[in-house]
């Protein structure tokens, strides 16, 4: 056994003492496809709906939330998914963002919100930085769906329109900023900022 393991490990050390440059390209390139593949397929798998709500606590608490929504169900018949609100469609943004999502395996483990009542006492945490995140990114995936360049004014309330045409044009403000319960039930607002003297909550 020892013996094995010792001569393994002499060729896995200096393998090209063992095969040839060609063997080892193609090795190395079919090894490269194969893991970047899987990698890509794992990532994939996990920027799904059904796996946003495999956890007991986002199938009976956002989710739910998310039902009632223009967001879940509309004339037009598109719908937005959790990771089309909350993961970035672009690779380098979305690796980011997958990375600070690890914290929330942790906390599914050990129970951080898998009661009701833990995730109602923790709303305006959570809310507070996922609005947060969303400000810091000028509303990426919210832009992901609503260009502002596309937006007929004319179609929009007046209250829409001005908000649209100045605030949200001149730079200083985001989607987050008025829209913070999109999705979602909002938590007690007392002594958060809404941002906005008009916040349009709907």
């Amino acid at each position: 056994m020892r013996t094995a393991v010792s001569s393994a490990w002499h060729t896995l050390n200096r393998p090209s003492r063992y095969f040839s440059i060609g063997f080892l390209t193609i090795g190395g390139f079919i090894a490269g496809v194969v893991f970047w593949g899987g990698f890509n397929t794992a990532l994939e798998a996990t920027n799904t709906e059904a796996f946003c709500i495999s956890c007991h606590e986002m199938q009976a608490n956002p989710y739910q939330e998310l039902k009632p929504t223009i967001h879940y169900t509309n004339r037009s018949g598109v719908r937005a998914t959790c990771p089309d609100c909350h993961v970035p469609h672009e690779w380098t943004n979305k690796i980011a963002r997958k990375m600070e999502a690890s914290k929330e395996v942790w906390g599914a483990v050990f129970g951080t919100i898998n009661t009701r009542e833990k995730y109602l006492a923790k709303r305006k945490t959570l809310a507070q930085r996922e609005w947060t995140r969303l400000k810091a990114n000028d509303s990426l995936e919210c832009r992901n769906c609503h260009d502002f360049e596309y937006m007929d004014f004319t179609r929009q309330s007046k209250r829409a329109e001005q908000s649209h045409s100045t605030i949200l044009a001149s730079g200083e403000m985001t989607c987050i900023d008025c829209h913070k319960g999109i999705a979602h039930e909002l938590p007690d607002m007392r002594g958060i900022d809404l941002g906005a003297p008009n916040s349009d909550t709907r």
